[in-house]
């Protein structure tokens, strides 16, 4: 019987993307059987592959950590007992293993034992039957040669003990549990917006059902579950762990209107400068008390009682305890002035969202183009890190448009993407003269930069377009990719102001 392997087991051991696997099935190049993979196809479809050095995986790893604020401590090894329990399970298969290994050993052994007593019966009989014997002592010996699929296996075995893979009903949507994680921690790293609300054992807004496989009580919480949902398999995921592979029914949200309008007092944790114009703002919210947002959305922030503006939240719900937002500096801005001059680290900041449908269309599976028009970067990077959270994509590209070189305030980040993704293109397009003010000028400025799309992707009716900026530029640049054949169904627009 052939060693099969979910997709996300399979991509993580060959070291390249869920999707990527996936373009494989779809064009033919490897089977597929029930969603499983056979451990031989994907050796043979990756003969290459250096399981010592799964590098392609390292990378996009450390670009995750760089996005999501992943702290090295959270990186650890799973708890003791649940690390104890997953030994304990792969000793009990191997036990199992071995046993049924001897009864085949055994019988290969008799049957080798009754063809050898056929050597005297001379003429065909003999024949065959030293035919036979030859051909399963060659069986045996490639077999024991320890090629290929043992070392996978050996892999395989260690990602089991290190990480438990979840599935989720009624969506499908496949994550790992790593190191000290919660099942709710490591969903939302997963890019996944699970239902929730305190993250710390005291509302019940993340009960779920363990449909199969181990979980384990980890945290402490002081909701009181009934005994029907005991029985039933009710658990919280805030408060447990994956022991062992499972399935779980939990609802998730599916559009921005099921996610709760919510006020957190969250705090300064730092500002710094991202070019000349523009400050970072980084908030972090209380671990009782986070934000639940989908990636795009915006929040109003307010800094004592009387100054307050609306942002776009520019980092991923997958760290849904560091908020980031991208703060114009421009002379006459009061809120940036007193970001700038006034605010403290460590001073509270209300936090009152989030609002908008600039989301993820999570049921496409398109590449994807960003547009982002100057400070219309901060939604999309949002964006951007969640579609990789949730790898889903199987590609994406930004195009960034600015009036002047400097305006690509964060641009390293970008490039330090291009570099280690595969699947990520980064390309800067740069006007030459202010966008915001060239009056009767813009749809000519922006007609001229938006035809490298057009260049690099003759047809755009095969991508899903994400574009952000302010509303005169939002409006030329929708006008123009609906002209070029781009169907409205897979246009998203954001208005930043």
């Amino acid at each position: 019987m052939p060693q099969l392997l979910n997709l996300s087991r399979a991509a993580r051991l060959v070291g390249v993307t869920r999707v990527a696997l996936q373009k494989k099935i779809k064009e033919g190049l490897l089977p597929s059987f029930d969603g499983m993979v056979a451990a031989e196809d994907l050796l043979r479809v990756y003969p290459d592959v250096q399981f010592e050095d799964n590098t392609a995986y390292e990378r996009v790893a450390q670009i995750k950590d760089r996005a999501f604020g992943k702290r090295v401590f959270e990186r650890a090894l799973p708890d003791k007992e649940v690390l104890a329990a997953r030994l304990t399970g792969l000793a009990r298969e191997l036990s199992l293993a071995q046993s049924s290994l001897k009864r085949y050993r055994a019988a290969v052994d008799g049957v080798e034992a009754r063809l050898k007593s056929w050597d005297r019966a001379g003429g065909e009989l003999q024949a065959a039957a030293s035919s036979l014997r030859m051909w399963m002592q060659r069986e045996l010996a490639a077999g024991d040669s320890g090629s290929g699929i043992p070392y996978l296996t050996m892999q395989d075995n260690f990602l089991r003990i290190m990480a438990a893979h979840v599935k989720l009903q009624p969506s499908g949507h496949e994550f790992f549990v790593e190191g000290a994680d919660t099942l709710l921690e490591a969903a939302l790293r997963a890019g996944l917006a699970l239902n929730y609300g305190c993250s710390n054992g005291n509302c019940g807004q993340c009960k779920a059902k363990v449909v199969s496989g181990e979980v384990l009580k980890v945290r402490p919480h002081d909701y009181v579950l009934s005994e029907s949902e005991k029985a039933a398999g009710q658990v919280l995921m805030c408060s447990n762990t994956a022991v062992t592979d499972v399935v779980i029914e939990a609802g998730e949200a599916e559009t921005a209107a099921e996610i709760p309008f919510q006020h957190v007092t969250a705090h300064v944790k730092s500002i710094d400068p991202l070019g000349d114009a523009m400050l970072l703002l980084h908030l972090q919210t209380p671990r009782n008390n986070r934000l639940r947002f989908l990636a795009g959305q915006n929040v109003v922030l307010q800094l004592g009682h009387s100054i307050s503006a609306e942002f776009p939240v520019a980092s991923c719900p997958c760290d849904d305890r560091n908020l980031q937002f991208h703060i114009h500096n421009t002379p006459g801005n009061h809120f940036a002035d007193y970001v700038a001059t006034r605010l403290k680290k460590g001073e509270a900041v209300t936090v009152e969202g989030p609002t908008g449908g600039f989301v993820l269309r999570e049921d496409s599976t398109r590449p994807l183009i960003f547009i982002a028009f100057g400070a219309g970067f901060a939604p999309v990077k949002s964006l951007m890190e969640h579609a990789m959270a949730l790898d889903s994509a199987e590609s994406v590209q930004l195009y960034w448009i600015a009036s002047h070189e400097d305006d690509l305030y964060f641009s390293n980040w970008t490039r330090a993407w291009a570099d280690a993704l595969d699947n990520f293109v980064f390309t800067p397009l740069v006007a030459g003269s202010d966008l915001e003010t060239a009056a009767g000028r813009q749809k000519v400025l922006i007609d001229g930069l938006l035809q490298r799309i057009v260049e690099d992707h003759p047809r755009l009716s095969d991508f899903e377009v994400y574009v952000a900026g302010s509303e005169p530029l939002l409006n030329v640049a929708k006008k123009w990719l609906l002209a070029q054949g781009l169907p409205d169904a897979q246009l998203v627009a954001g208005m930043v102001r």
